[in-house]
């Protein structure tokens, strides 16, 4: 019998007595991605948690059936789904409509759990008391050796300002992330329209409403490599980021900068610097847009390094407007 097998088998029969653990779903989006499913399955099924579900959706794979045979070798172990390909952001929304658990876990079809990764996160969220925190944890990026990941830092401090750290950091892992099945249908599903930032465009809709509470552990291995949608859509990614970050700074209050090092007047200088730096220029000019009685200067100086020299003209001329 093979190792998944034993493992689903000795969770069945334990599964009787754990009925007062909350249930998990783990769900697995995938499209043609036969050559990393079963590893991404494994670590699922491999988790230490004694209560948990896992989804496998096919998002209309175009490969002649071999993603569907990976995930249909599992039988029983794993609930299987197949739709029309619509997008990570509509696979998502499928299995939230399909889930059985209290909790959603997101697994990139690439990527890998740790064997804690459920427990120590269900753990954290009920020793919170109380379902008003999405709990996530630090994620390790690797190439071709799990073994050897390099981990994605997360400010320690951040959880005072994660909305700004949302809008200027990108090592938050959506595969790390433990939410309430009933976050969704405070804050809405995954939206559909965006290809790459629907996820991070979930979690500010979150952290509108809930608390994010980090386990400072790493808990998920990200696999890198060249046909994920972040290289094969570049283009894509960056107009979606600029358009998203501008989202986030028009909906930010000063209570979401303030707490932010030095203030709100730094923050925003700060995400100003990071936008210009990641190209989001239509970011970084409305971040500085909202900065009173700053000189040209100052701004200038702060920014220096990051900006081309079309970028300073585009600067001066809106701080002289």
């Amino acid at each position: 019998m093979s190792d998944w097998r034993i493992r689903f088998a000795e969770f069945s029969r334990a599964s009787a007595s754990m009925e007062n653990w909350p249930q998990v779903s783990v769900v697995i989006p995938v499209f043609n991605g036969s050559n990393f499913l079963s590893e991404a399955i494994d670590s699922a099924l491999a988790q230490d948690y004694p209560n948990f579900e896992v989804i496998v959706i096919n998002d209309g794979s175009t490969d002649d059936g071999a993603t569907e045979r990976v995930a249909l070798a599992y039988g029983s172990a794993i609930r299987y789904f197949s739709k029309p390909n619509g997008g990570v952001a509509s696979a998502l929304n499928y299995a939230i409509h399909n889930m059985k658990g209290e909790y959603f876990s997101w697994l990139s079809h690439d990527d890998l759990y740790m064997r804690s990764k459920i427990s120590r996160q269900v753990d954290a969220a009920l020793r919170h008391g109380s379902g008003d925190v999405i709990v996530y944890s630090l994620a390790g990026a690797f190439l071709d050796d799990q073994n050897v990941f390099r981990q994605l830092d997360i400010p320690h401090e951040c959880s005072n300002w994660f909305k700004y750290f949302l809008a200027t950091n990108s090592s938050l892992h959506g595969c790390t992330l433990l939410i309430p099945r009933a976050a969704f249908q405070v804050c809405g599903r995954f939206d559909e329209r965006l290809q790459t930032t629907q996820d991070y465009d979930m979690w500010f809709r979150l952290a509108e409403k809930y608390r994010f509470l980090c386990v400072r552990e790493v808990l998920v291995k990200a696999r890198q490599h060249g046909a994920q949608g972040t290289v094969t859509m570049s283009s894509v990614v960056r107009r979606e980021c600029d358009s998203l970050v501008c989202s986030f700074v028009s909906r930010m209050k000063p209570a979401d900068m303030a707490a932010y090092k030095e203030g709100a007047r730094t923050a925003w200088l700060e995400l100003a610097r990071i936008s210009y730096r990641r190209g989001l220029v239509k970011s970084a000019r409305l971040a500085l847009s909202k900065i009173d009685n700053v000189s040209l200067e100052a701004i200038l100086v702060r920014l220096a390094g990051e900006m081309t020299t079309a970028a300073r003209f585009a600067l001066i001329t809106l701080r002289l407007r």
